[in-house]
């Protein structure tokens, strides 16, 4: 075919076909987030390379490659660079944190082989034919989007893709349909907008390219009611952005807009002869906002509202997104040279996490943070070089309104990622390539400058033989890509939980260790399936505790499962000492659920009792409320009073001598305690309940009721005060006072817990006036507030106290149904409940005796009783 002909190869068109194929593909699978989205896109952009330099032969032209691939190319290089195995000098010449981890953690665990620079390298396989997949898509674009006609189409492939999202998620609102298309429930997220996309940054960030890809195409039709699809289509996307309630994506959407504008009206003011005012294209793009955010506003009004008040401007954003920033920078320095590994952030970051947190960190939500930490400096450059090459196409002056709108959209996307990371996934990322490549389409001018040049330009059968090679590197590097830290994270921790053979289970988790070297979760549950081995395991697990918290030193539950092996061994002190620093380390729970129940000296609780604030007091109720550990509490407290001397806790802490006083009977130690509370406190509402308690235990019923009165009505609105006075007058005897008190407390309930609990004490007061039915009436409407097996078990009692044994048993069955199948409490329901249906079997069987009884008497007629006859009377 002639260099200069105009048509279009039918290889160009199934390229074409391929591209949008991969265009509608990032948005089908989960925004590119499902597992399987490797393989497609893999093929779908090898095929488009493949095809597009097959037709471009076909037509005579020779492809070109712009500039704006230099970072793409840059990328391969690097993840390839990142995967090649090094010896152990030159990888600590290249990466000293790769080869520290090797030294310290690999070899002494007999995995002596040489490493990658890469942390993770499976990830990086998956990044390596992900930016592969990308670059062909890219130059694919690039030579399709020659024709006109061609790149019309894939641009309106994206901007209705955009429509038919932001419709789906509309559709999904209208219905009422928590679940995408009622199948599939989102775990981890709760999108504002139910769509393909899980994450609403996300969704924003795609939404807002097409919606400003589909005002371009708008502008650009030729008749005007030929752009009114596109205007629907740009509508459509804007009103979703919106509705996904990103912040962010929300503010870069009106970004991208208003550039748009700008420079249409720019464009407009420097035209020669302007066919049109200088504010005509500009003025439309504005009207249309205007439009897209009236319509969102009407859709979402009380949504935006309420999204809008939690913004407090700049600190919000450092709290949320810029906090752990200078985390993310310090572990980017730790890698200048090559970077931790493409896609091993999330491996490799915990070990220079110095917060806790309890979100796991996959990405840093920003992009030059991102670069720098995966890639090192070379990344920056190649960063660098992209933002210049952008620059230099934006500088251009032969733009028109679909290539300037490419190009506001593609630069308020690129912000957004400054606070999100939606270009880590191929929907936006592949959505990034299409429209660059049309943007970057060789010119006529170029074309002509390039066959004198020959810069710039790569012979036809060159490029497709490269195009052919690189789809088979891409789809070699997803074969090691295919493991997964999760994947193998789960694999190990069944063998844990199932209690494999040790061996087996070590066995199993060195070879996942081979693969993934920084996934600190694989050391903890190879700890974990030693620690359960007793004191034969304990030393291998103090070494894989060893080495998760070197990959990850504000890991708790690994200085719990220290703990458990110190107390194997024998060395006390140190095992407390680990669980408090567990509780250090984020773990709220461990001191009073595990450490607090072992200790058995006032020493070891000392080593437990943490410096947090009101975290000594937690432990002291925890201490006092069992009988069991009741006497050593009081013995720690001692201590800790003087301990905690002169901070706002000791207060508290002599708070809980008294009541542990007074549980213990020791009556003039709880008085002395109490008289110390009212030295500190003496107007403190907490101060005048433990003085209505100390009075009612020496006796004084009377003074208490009087104390607990006095202050309910000095603190109305207080629910709690209000249920003890109510519990107190029935202890009393007072139940209709008791009943007073609760009506004067119901308007100030908040929720259905304080409610239930008010019906509650109303059915012990009837009940203890012998009402059984009125306290049975209330049991129900607590059942209906809070259905429980306690709840249903009260109405049982009362039912069977009336006789009701039918009833009742079903009442049972209700509230076994409730609870779970490994309670200790189910064998005695269960026998309760065969109780009940025995007794009313035997009621029914005195009924049909009663009833045959009478049957017989009316047959057995007594003498003289008159005739009966059927004859007609005479």
């Amino acid at each position: 075919m002639a260099p200069g002909s105009h048509r279009v190869s039918r290889y160009t068109v199934y390229a074409e076909a391929a591209l949008a194929a991969l265009v509608v593909l990032g948005s089908v699978a989960l925004g590119g987030a499902a597992h399987w989205v490797s393989w497609p896109l893999s093929v779908l952009s090898g095929a488009a390379a493949v095809l597009a330099f097959v037709g471009a032969r076909r037509q005579g032209e020779t492809p070109r490659v712009p500039l704006l691939a230099a970072p793409l190319v840059g990328a391969v290089v690097l993840c390839v660079l990142q995967l090649v195995p090094l010896p152990p000098g030159l990888l600590a010449l290249v990466s000293p944190e790769a080869a520290a981890l090797r030294e310290d953690v690999l070899v002494p665990l007999g995995l002596t082989g040489w490493r990658p620079v890469s942390l993770e390298p499976s990830a990086t396989w998956r990044e390596l034919a992900k930016h592969v997949a990308y670059l062909l898509t890219f130059v694919a674009a690039v030579q399709v989007c020659r024709a006109r006609a061609s790149r019309q189409r894939l641009l309106a492939v994206l901007a209705f893709t955009g429509a038919a999202v932001a419709t789906v998620g509309l559709g999904h609102a209208l219905f009422g349909v928590d679940t995408l298309f009622g199948l599939r429930a989102y775990v981890h997220a709760r999108p504002p907008l139910v769509t393909p996309f899980g994450n609403p940054n996300h969704l924003a960030g795609f939404l807002g390219l097409c919606a400003t890809v589909a005002v371009g195409l708008a502008l650009s039709k030729q008749p005007r009611s030929r752009a009114w699809p596109f205007a629907m289509a740009a509508l459509v996307s804007g009103a979703g952005v919106l509705l996904s309630l990103s912040r962010a994506g929300i503010v870069f959407f009106v970004f991208g807009q208003v550039l748009l504008a700008a420079w249409l009206m720019k464009q407009r003011r420097e035209a020669r002869t302007p066919a049109r005012p200088s504010w005509g294209r500009g003025a439309a793009v504005l009207l249309g906002l205007l439009a897209t955010l009236s319509v969102g506003a009407y859709l979402a009004a009380d949504q935006l509202w309420a999204e809008a008040r939690t913004v407090d401007g700049v600190e919000s954003l450092r709290r949320g997104k810029m906090e752990p920033w200078p985390m993310m920078a310090r572990a980017a320095r730790a890698f200048p040279v090559l970077g931790m590994g493409r896609g091993a952030f999330e491996a490799a970051f915990p070990r220079y996490q110095t917060e806790p947190n309890p979100n796991t960190f996959t990405h840093p939500e920003n992009a030059v943070l991102q670069v720098a930490a995966e890639w090192g400096v070379p990344g920056l450059l190649l960063l660098g070089l992209g933002v210049w090459a952008f620059v230099k196409r934006v500088r251009r002056e032969d733009h028109g309104p679909v290539e300037l709108a490419v190009l506001s959209g593609v630069a308020a996307l690129a912000l957004h990622n400054l606070f999100d990371f939606s270009l880590e996934l191929p929907a936006c990322a592949v959505a990034v390539a299409v429209v660059l490549g049309s943007v970057a389409r060789p010119r006529e001018a170029e074309r002509m400058a390039a066959r004198r040049t020959k810069m710039g330009t790569l012979p036809a059968g060159r490029a497709l033989a490269l195009a052919a090679g690189l789809t088979v590197v891409m789809l070699v590097a997803l074969v090691p890509g295919r493991r997964r830290m999760a994947d193998a994270e789960a694999l190990l921790a069944e063998r844990v939980a199932a209690r494999a053979p040790v061996a087996e289970v070590r066995a199993l988790g060195l070879q996942l260790i081979d693969v993934h070297p920084a996934d600190y979760l694989l050391y903890r549950l190879m700890a974990m399936a030693s620690v359960s081995n007793g004191a034969e395991g304990a030393k291998d697990a103090l070494s894989f505790v060893n080495h998760t918290l070197y990959l990850r030193p504000l890991d708790a539950p690994a200085h719990r499962v220290a703990a458990r092996a110190l107390l194997h061994l024998g060395r006390r002190e140190q095992a407390f000492l680990e669980y408090r620093l567990a509780h250090e380390a984020g773990d709220t729970r461990v001191l009073i659920s595990e450490a607090m129940p072992r200790a058995r000296t006032v020493e070891e609780l000392k080593t437990l009792t943490s410096e947090a604030p009101g975290q000594v007091v937690e432990l002291a109720e925890a201490l006092l409320a069992g009988p069991s550990r009741r006497a050593l509490g009081l013995e720690w407290l001692t201590w800790a009073r003087e301990h905690f001397e002169g901070r706002p806790e000791a207060t508290a802490l002599w708070m809980q001598e008294a009541r542990g006083r007074l549980a213990q009977g020791e009556l003039p130690a709880a008085e002395v305690a109490c008289a110390e509370v009212e030295r500190r406190a003496p107007d403190a509402l907490a101060t005048q309940l433990l003085r209505a308690d100390v009075w009612l235990a020496q006796g004084k019923r009377a003074e208490a009721l009087q104390s607990l009165e006095a202050l309910v009505k000095r603190f109305p609105h207080d629910v709690e005060l209000a249920f003890t006075l109510s519990t107190r007058q029935q202890e009393a005897g007072l139940t209709r006072r008791s009943r007073d008190t609760l009506a004067a407390m119901a308007p100030y309930l908040t929720d259905l817990r304080q409610r239930a609990r008010l019906l509650s004490l109303e059915a012990d007061s009837f009940e203890q006036e012998g009402l059984l039915a009125r306290a049975l009436e209330q049991r129900r409407s607590v059942v209906g507030l809070l259905p429980g097996p306690e709840s249903h078990f009260e109405v049982a009692r009362l039912q069977e106290l009336l006789s009701r044994y039918d009833a009742a048993a079903r009442s049972v069955h209700e509230g076994l149904r409730l609870m779970p199948l490994d309670d200790a409490r189910r064998a005695e329901g269960e026998a309760w409940a065969a109780r009940l249906e025995e007794r009313e079997r035997a009621l029914q069987d005195a009924h049909k005796g009663g009833l045959l009884e009478d049957a017989k008497g009316r047959e057995v007629e007594p003498p003289g009783s008159p005739a009966v006859s059927d004859a007609p009377a005479p």
